[in-house]
């Protein structure tokens, strides 16, 4: 190992205290911890770093120098790469470890086809799968929500009552569960039998995993003909022919294992579908450790057999020890965790599950457990759900209290209370057509809706709204619509659920969910309540869509158990009324957040910490990046998110690895080199990650340096493996963030890479190959990193091929995002640097979460198919997310398990659990609520075609890295046959000539042949594979509203807007022109049209444009003036500059990354790129839109 430093005054450095010896204690505020839940054991910041977890570190000081940040470094030495598990491991206690076992299953490659010969650094696989104190990850999103007694409420707090009851205490677990065998359960289905524990394994991991179901999920794959998934049984791209794989080799974790609880920091077990209808596995395990408190066998086998299918569930085939000394720590999060669910359900002295899934969930349990709460009688448990007679109005009363009679009818004691809310039988039809009134009424009863129109797509041309496409509303009563969530946050492919598998299958559209969980919102209601209501058995949180039998007792919306009502939840703090439970705001909002405040934890929450790992090779050097990056940083420094606590540190690489010593008290930063890059190691670990606060004056003289502290610099070499193995290292004991910067591929230690691009095979219409990694280095890494609650954003500011494909998996597994610049250069592309300095401020100041899961439940007979985007799937439905921001998006396929004939409604409702900033635990919940129907028409009624094409976006960058591009194509446009053939099948009167959609899916064929053409998907026209790759990783990340303006950008003429057609927002007039077809029939020489394609905006400006409006709104006489590379718009005091800038700034406003502008001539060699936009025109490769129809015209006539 090399630490070496070349400088003129070696004898008057400064050598930080500590160094090379053991290291100091950390003193952090009172009460405050580094070891998480869900997190990788690391030292506790109330303990000492122990210098045993650097070994050899300091076994050769006389090579050990260091220098002040200004010296140059010199006779660098290129190193061999080195493998990547044989790093030293740093993160966890090194002198308490935790063995255990991991399966091959969870780590294979998507193109590598194998299991990791080691992977030691994973956290440990014996963990329980639930964790009382940290509730569900939650997801909602902004939007005006209703408000009761007409104020919003942006923080509720609910005060205590009078003492002598319950009410208004704190309440705490007084009972915990003994250690004991608990009844194992499906997640997902009603059958329960155990697999055997050798066939148990881990669940797939990673940015697609295909999870356990029944032969459902075969069936809604062969619903897309020809279908996007490949063959049925997937695991991470592998093919699985059925059943579980059993001869994968297992490993053992014989390092330092991060502590986890059982069963929360892996995955559940190895899950595959098959095409045999089998009950999907079922999970077993027993408890780690004893509560301090024990109840009978009998009792506690009722409480896992109450919370369902994820009860202390086992990760992997074989169970790991726990060393002794880890029991103290496993006993304190069990406490903690105790804390938060005692106030989250209905009874505080029950004995509650202290693991994630007594907290965040477990399936529909086989019988029910006797409880403390009264038990409902027969007539209300078994509420009929059947449909309703035709031509039942709805009933007068609100969403959410059950038409039962009450065991005692209690009145009201406010005389004002809600007439809609009646506590006695009503005068419609009975109990059992209650579930139906509260639904969508059949529509083929009744009129047929504008949703059903026939329209004929080869005569009608101009299908395309003026405006932009709204989400479909469902088919709900009014009470019910105004409550559900926003299709901003929640959307469901088909806002009419069909009833069966086999009617889904005749529908030929896939189901599936479309996820913006932790979006920017201007309206949220944040509780603080020391009760959490929860469903005792699914764990559902209270919601509006629940049903109230009477005050005392809900109905849970998801499995239909009875509830108590908490005595607190009584109280309305909103109105200071009591005995009203259903205008507490949270069965008002479909949307909420919950605060988990500090009562119930033992140990706070991470701080904020981020880690910069900057290229500083001759390539980035020239690219000047350097400049525009620590130019943002010292403009943000005070408004990176965070608290006192926050922590900040940097290092740079080229063909050596450089850290920063910033501990307070020195004079100027020092540089640390490590040259020996097949060694890596950290020096003088505790002064590297520093207090923001403490050595602000630091940070800010070592940002204003750097840009030119490696101006002459001839390295041409990136170590970036070797400088992100070094990142784990630093940022393993708390996690966070790491934000890296690479200019070229990476040509050194760990992880190098080779060029796999052909430059003349960018056209082909052939095979498109190398669309997978090249290694499994950054995946490994990044499993790594999430299991540490680390993520890792990655920036690619290259000219040249840097294999995206391999870099991108440091991301996509760690729930990091990714952010790219083609061509990028300071100097010669000055839009791309005004987009990076845009990009980085947004980046910087936005909200950010840590250590966050997410988990998704839906009603009884719906199970979860598969999930798209970035993260580590824990368990069958809980994502880890390391670090959660509000600009990520997430798919999730799903599949009818049970038929839903008896219900009128299902429910979905995703639970996202995070730290912010600031150092709160919060939950945050959005809950959708739909109408299930029992006709094939009704299904096509309510089907949303935007949110179907970006399933399906996600699903064909699936099969394209699995099987081949070809076949990705191939299946897109079967599913655009196989689902008009259908509906086409089912009308009457059709001649064979005419191709028929109906209105919900007159826009189908249209964007996916704009799919077809999308940089992902397109064949025939030059694109780069770091482009191709680039807008793969888009469309698995990105929210459905910024994912529609890639796949169909919007067109507008904008040369002529007016006052007339215009909208206010924060004092300003926006116009709104017309939205335009993406053809050039509808271009002229004599106008200026504007494309808005998500990330850029092309204004494309006519030869013969009107001189007055080039000289007001670009600041130039007349067209030939108007210079080639035109970036941005002046300020000229003019109506047309005004209204123009003033749209471009609206549309600006309303993404968030900030879009360049290019201002295109007919001369112009960017004019390719915007006419490549123009879909529904004919290319040398591609159809016309008209083509296009009669093609899929002619497949349907074969």
């Amino acid at each position: 190992m090399n630490l070496k430093v070349v400088g003129p005054m070696q004898s008057q450095m400064q050598f930080p205290s500590g160094y090379g010896s053991h290291l100091p204690i950390y003193s952090a505020p009172s009460g405050h911890y580094s070891q998480v839940p869900n997190k990788a054991a690391a030292s506790h910041l109330d303990n000492q770093y122990r210098a045993s977890y650097y070994p050899g570190y300091y076994s050769a000081p006389a090579q050990n120098v260091m220098t002040s940040v200004g010296s140059n470094v010199l006779n660098a030495q290129e190193s061999q790469h080195q493998l990547y598990n044989n790093t030293p491991h740093s993160g966890g206690s090194s002198d308490r470890p935790v063995q255990g076992t991991v399966s091959s299953a969870s780590y294979l490659h998507a193109s590598a086809q194998q299991s990791y010969s080691a992977f030691d650094n994973h956290y440990s696989t014996s963990v329980s799968s639930s964790v009382a104190s940290q509730g569900f990850p939650l997801n909602s999103d902004h939007y005006a929500m209703p408000v009761v007694s007409g104020a919003m409420y942006p923080n509720v707090s609910y005060p205590p009552v009078a003492a002598g009851g319950v009410y208004g205490q704190t309440l705490t677990s007084q009972s915990l569960p003994a250690v004991g065998q608990f009844k194992e359960t499906n997640a997902f289905s009603s059958q329960n039998p155990s697999v055997p524990h050798s066939l148990q394994q881990h669940l797939p991991v990673g940015y697609n995993t295909t999870i356990s179901t029944v032969s459902s999920a075969q069936a809604v794959q062969d619903n897309l003909s020809r279908n996007l998934t490949g063959s049925v049984a997937k695991v991470n791209n592998q093919i699985s022919t059925g059943g579980i794989d059993s001869s994968q080799p297992v490993h053992s974790v014989s390092q330092n294992v991060p502590f986890t609880k059982p069963g929360v920091g892996t995955s559940a077990s190895s899950a595959v579908m098959s095409s045999v209808r089998s009950p999907a596995p079922s999970l077993s395990s027993k408890p780690a450790s004893s509560p301090s408190v024990t109840q009978s066998p009998e009792l506690a086998l009722q409480e896992g057999m109450q919370y369902g299918g994820y009860v202390n569930n086992q990760a992997s085939s074989a169970p790991a020890p726990l060393s002794s000394s880890s029991d103290d720590e496993e006993e304190d999060e069990e406490d903690e965790e105790a804390a938060l669910d005692s106030s989250s359900t209905t009874s505080s002295a029950s004995p509650v599950l202290n693991n994630y899934d007594a907290l965040e969930g477990g399936g529909y349990p086989e019988t029910r457990s006797v409880t403390n709460s009264p038990v409902p009688s027969p007539s209300v448990l078994q509420t009929s759900k059947a449909s309703k007679p035709f031509g039942y109005g709805y009933p007068a009363l609100q969403p959410g209290y059950q038409n039962a009679t009450p065991p005692t009818p209690v009145q009201p004691s406010n005389p004002g209370h809600h007439p809609g809310f009646q506590h006695y039988p009503q005068q419609y039809p009975g109990v059992n057509q209650l579930s139906s009134s509260l639904g969508g009424l059949s529509l083929q009863h009744s009129q047929q809706p504008e949703s059903l129109r026939p329209v004929n797509l080869t005569h009608d041309r101009n299908i395309l709204p003026v405006s932009s496409v709204p989400a479909p509303v469902p088919n709900l009563n009014s009470d019910l619509r105004k409550l559900n969530c926003s299709p901003d946050s929640f959307r469901c492919t088909l806002t009419n659920i069909p009833q069966t598998q086999a009617l889904l299958n005749k529908a030929k559209l896939p189901l599936g969910l479309l996820l913006h969980p932790f979006r920017d919102l201007t309206q949220l209601p944040v509780i603080t309540s020391s009760t959490i209501v929860r469903c005792r058995s699914c764990r559902t949180y209270i919601n509006p869509f629940v049903s109230f039998i009477d005050q005392r007792r809900w109905k849970c919306n998801l499995c239909y158990r009875v509830n108590d009502v908490p005595e607190e939840f009584m109280y309305n703090p909103l109105t200071r009324s009591y005995g009203e439970p259903h205008k507490r705001p949270e069965v008002q909002n479909s949307t909420v957040e919950f605060i988990a405040s500090s009562d119930y934890m033992l140990r706070p929450p991470q701080p904020a910490v981020y880690l910069f790992v900057l290229d500083v090779s001759h390539n980035a050097v020239e690219a000047g990046y350097l400049t525009i990056l620590c130019q943002s940083l010292l403009e943000n420094l005070d408004k990176l998110p965070g608290d006192s606590r926050t922590r900040i540190g940097f290092i740079t690489f080229d063909s050596t690895v450089q850290f920063y010593n910033l501990q307070e008290g020195l004079s100027q930063p020092q540089m640390l080199i490590v040259s020996d890059i097949d060694d890596i190691f950290l020096p003088t670990p505790d002064s590297l990650l520093v207090n923001l606060h403490e050595s602000k004056e630091l940070i800010k003289d070592l940002l204003n340096a750097l840009p030119n502290m490696f101006t002459n610099t001839r390295e041409t070499h990136s170590a970036l493996g070797p400088a992100l193995q070094a990142a784990f290292k630093l940022m393993s004991p708390t996690g966070g963030r790491i934000s890296v910067f690479q200019t070229q591929l990476p040509s050194l230690g760990a992880g190098l890479l080779h060029s796999r691009e052909d430059p003349n095979q960018r056209s082909s219409t052939k095979v498109v190959q190398h669309l997978g990694p090249a290694t499994d280095f950054y995946k490994k890494l990044a499993l790594d990193c999430s299991g540490q609650q680390t993520a890792v954003d990655l920036f690619l500011l290259s000219s040249q091929y840097s294999d995206l494909a391999s870099l991108a998996c440091m991301s996509k597994y760690s729930a990091g995002c990714i952010y790219y610049y083609p061509s990028f250069h300071r100097s010669h592309n000055p839009a791309q640097a005004e987009k990076l300095q845009k990009d980085l401020k947004r980046y910087l100041t936005r909200k950010i979460g840590f250590e966050a899961v997410m988990r998704i439940r839906c009603t009884k007979g719906l199970s979860i198919h598969t999930f798209h985007g970035n993260f580590f799937v824990r368990s069958t439905d809980l994502l880890s997310l390391a670090n959660v921001n509000p600009d990520a998006g997430f798919a999730v396929q799903m599949s009818i398990e049970e038929s839903l004939t008896d219900t009128s409604l299902v429910c979905f409702q995703t639970a996202l659990l995070y730290t912010s900033s600031k150092g709160e635990r919060r939950i945050r919940v959005h809950t959708l609520c739909l109408p299930v129907v029992s006709s094939l028409s009704d299904v096509y009624a309510g089907a949303d075609v935007q949110a179907v094409v970006c399933l399906l976006a996600n699903m064909a960058v699936d099969r394209s890295v699995s099987s081949s591009l070809a076949d990705a194509r191939d299946a897109l446009v079967n599913a655009v046959v196989d689902s008009l053939a259908a509906y086409m099948s089912t009308a009457s009167n059709l001649q064979q000539s005419m191709l028929i959609a109906p209105n919900s899916l007159k826009l189908f064929p249209l964007y996916i042949l704009a799919l077809l053409k999308q940089k992902a998907f397109r064949t025939g026209t030059s694109t780069r594979l770091d482009d191709r790759v680039y807008a793969m990783c888009q469309m698995k990340s990105q929210p459905l509203v910024h994912l529609m303006k890639m796949i169909h950008p919007n067109l507008y003429r904008i040369d002529k807007l007016t006052d007339e057609s215009t909208i206010h927002v924060n004092d300003r007039v926006v116009p709104q022109p017309p939205l335009q077809k993406l053809s050039a029939e509808k271009l002229t020489r004599e106008g200026a049209f504007l494309m808005d394609c998500g990330s850029i905006f092309y204004l494309w400006i006519g030869k013969n444009c009107d001189n007055n409006f080039i000289k007001d709104v670009l600041g130039y006489p007349n067209y030939a003036s108007v210079p080639q590379k035109m970036t941005q718009l002046p300020e000229v005091d003019a109506p047309s500059s005004e209204r123009t800038r003033s749209f471009i700034s609206w549309l600006r406003d309303s993404r968030p990354l900030s879009p360049v502008l290019q201002v295109i001539k007919d001369e112009n060699p960017a004019k390719t790129d915007f006419f490549q936009h123009l879909i529904e025109d004919r290319t040398e490769a591609a159809f016309s839109y008209y083509e296009f129809l009669l093609n899929i015209q002619q497949q349907i006539c074969k």
